[in-house]
């Protein structure tokens, strides 16, 4: 009984690593695609930016 508890826990946790890695893996994605995003426009628009 408590090793059929001890592998639900683990195999929750290991559920749990993989579920918050895919969804860190998909934030920094489009983090990334962002900030291209951002770059290519402002290479796009230098000759109207003045200091």
């Amino acid at each position: 009984m408590e090793k059929e508890k001890l592998y639900t826990t683990m195999k929750n946790s290991g559920i749990m690593n993989i579920v918050l890695g895919s969804v860190i893996i998909a934030v920094g994605a489009v983090s990334g695609g962002l900030i291209l995003a951002s770059g290519i426009t402002l290479l796009l628009r230098k000759n109207e930016l003045t200091f």
